[in-house]
């Protein structure tokens, strides 16, 4: 088998093996659900947070274990570093715009500054400054997230899932082969439309010319989605899928003392910060 069948081979095959990791790129080494576990608490504490201190830590913390832990290209570096903080500076703005002024403190230097007005309308660096603080408070809910996203298969999960949290291996391996039909039918929509354009269908411009090539992409979608599901519901009854309470894993998936340790560290760092940020805001 050449090089590039075994790279399309490991792409469409989702108990592939992974490539090797570094072995500082520790969290692809957790068991996926301490990666859950732990900045769960942390995710909910930022919901109610609202300070800028407590959101920031919590950014801060999130991207040094991604940097530091996970396996990220050029690009997700870029993205991370400049991408954060310009999506937080720009969401500053637009929830800013939002923010009702009779429930700013007038008594705050920062009510005072005026950075646009419009008539008798002022956009204070107050209001700014609050809609900087909601905005930190959905970049830390999406980079803790990411913790466990950009470091997690959907194979590694639902084994974790089965195994860990004896899920009945039922739903989680239906649940799998479900979302491994999404990169299939964007093949299939892909070649479908190569097709049309071939035979000349796939012209014109405008909302009619594309709607009509939405329903003209549907019929044949649909037709390989069922061929498709028919397929794999024989595959999986030629195995006896669910004939049994139990099955043979593949690919055992343990809670070890690393995962114990990791979640236990990050929920104590999670304490700290969240004290840290109320002492802040006590002192301020």
């Amino acid at each position: 088998m050449s090089t590039a069948t075994s790279a399309v081979a490991a792409t469409r095959n989702p108990y592939a093996e992974q490539a090797p990791v570094h072995p500082l790129r520790f969290l692809h080494g957790l068991n996926p659900l301490a990666k859950l576990a732990a900045p769960l608490p942390a995710m909910v504490l930022v919901l109610f947070t609202r300070d800028l201190a407590t959101p920031l830590a919590f950014v801060a913390l999130a991207l040094v274990l991604l940097l530091v832990g996970a396996r990220l290209t050029a690009p997700a570096v870029v993205a991370l570093l400049l991408g954060t903080p310009l999506a937080v500076a720009l969401l500053g703005v637009t929830f800013g715009l939002w923010v009702d002024p009779p429930r700013l403190d007038d008594t705050s230097a920062a009510a005072s500054v005026v950075l646009m007005q419009v008539g008798e309308w002022r956009f204070t660096l107050a209001a700014y400054l609050a809609g900087v603080a909601t905005a930190l408070r959905i970049a830390a809910i999406v980079l803790l997230s990411l913790i466990a996203g950009l470091t997690t298969t959907g194979p590694e999960l639902v084994r974790a899932l089965v195994q860990n949290l004896r899920v009945p291996y039922r739903l989680g391996y239906t649940a799998l082969a479900a979302m491994r039909f999404v990169p299939r039918f964007r093949h299939e929509l892909d070649v479908i439309r190569a097709a049309h354009r071939v035979r000349g269908v796939d012209a014109g411009r405008g909302p009619i010319a594309a709607t009509r090539r939405g329903i003209s992409y549907a019929i044949p979608l649909l037709a390989s989605a069922i061929r498709h599901a028919e397929r794999v519901a024989l595959a999986m009854e030629a195995r006896a899928f669910g004939a049994h309470p139990s099955r043979t894993e593949r690919t055992i998936s343990r809670w070890r003392l690393r995962d114990t340790v990791f979640v236990a560290l990050f929920w104590l760092a999670s304490v700290a910060i969240v004290w840290w940020g109320l002492l802040a805001a006590t002192n301020g």
